[in-house]
């Protein structure tokens, strides 16, 4: 097998995996982008717009949109920082943490039912394997 057929298969993979997390968390009337910025912000807050972009991947202009729409939705809200007025911090609200949680069981749910097919030692070469591809990149916060 070449290293082309490798990524060929670990591409229509992924796709398999961001689609059934999307399905699942839709029955959550909730898309993956939007409830990972409430679980990160839950799990880490009081936190700033660029450390929230960093810690879900995504781009900072993405990253405010998102949070705009989700401050709207009464989710997350904005405070300034106690030692720097000029900047902001994000904060889950009350909603928004009963909301993480119920987002994070539907996410350990679907993860559950999309790995039932390996074994324990398949789970762990497979993470080892992961680790190994991703090592050159920014480490980000476990989730």
């Amino acid at each position: 097998m070449t290293a082309a057929q490798v990524a060929d298969e670990f591409s229509r993979t992924a796709k398999v995996l961001v689609r059934h997390f999307n399905e699942r968390l839709g029955e959550h009337g909730v898309s993956t982008p939007r409830s990972r910025l409430v679980v990160e912000v839950a799990r880490s807050q009081p936190v700033r717009l660029t450390e929230l972009a960093l810690a879900v991947g995504i781009a900072q202009g993405t990253a405010s949109t998102l949070v705009d729409a989700l401050v709207r939705d009464g989710l997350l809200e904005r405070q300034a920082s106690a030692d720097d007025r000029r900047s902001v911090l994000l904060h889950v609200t009350e909603q928004g943490a009963a909301l993480a949680q119920e987002w994070t069981a539907g996410y350990e749910r679907a993860a559950e039912e999309l790995f039932k097919p390996l074994t324990a030692e398949q789970l762990s070469a497979l993470v080892d394997i992961l680790r190994t591809l991703s090592a050159d990149e920014a480490p980000t916060a476990d989730r």
